[in-house]
């Protein structure tokens, strides 16, 4: 039996994410969290302070390519469980539920993503890094122009 290395390619690129998400879902399945509210909790925890609710609803949209009505259905929920709160007419910020748990998620998974990427060479990462971009930003302009 050959074994040959792997071409990057879409079939590649889709086992690694949804490998990656699996281990983060595992995680958060623990607290009550789903992936897309991680997502959207996580935009309110780095931010500075209080942020747009338009602008995290248009991130999380970027990010996951839902539409606005779901992401700003998941902003709701968040909100209604106590780990996110209106700020201002148009604002959101995470609170104190919030942050505790985004810290509490974000340390559980620190060791496990350490172990998968264990002993693979920072210039492989690099390079992994750039074409990853590369074809996200090209993905994302083919869906664009799909959905003008």
């Amino acid at each position: 039996m050959t074994t040959t290395t792997p071409v990057l390619g879409p079939r590649v690129i889709a086992l690694a994410h949804y490998a990656a998400r699996a281990l983060l879902e595992n995680v958060l399945a623990r607290h009550g969290v789903t992936f897309q509210q991680s997502v959207t909790l996580r935009l309110a925890a780095v931010a500075a302070g209080p942020v747009e609710r338009d602008h995290v609803v248009e991130e999380v949209v970027g990010a996951l390519k839902i539409d606005a009505a779901q992401a700003h259905s998941v902003v709701d929920e968040l909100i209604s469980t106590g780990l996110l709160a209106p700020d201002a007419s148009s604002r959101v910020r995470i609170t104190d539920a919030g942050r505790e748990l985004f810290e509490t998620t974000s340390a559980e998974t620190a060791p496990i993503t350490a172990r998968v990427y264990a002993g693979i060479p920072a210039e492989d990462l690099a390079v992994a890094g750039r074409v990853l971009n590369l074809i996200t930003e090209r993905a994302d302009a083919e869906l664009s122009a799909l959905t003008r």
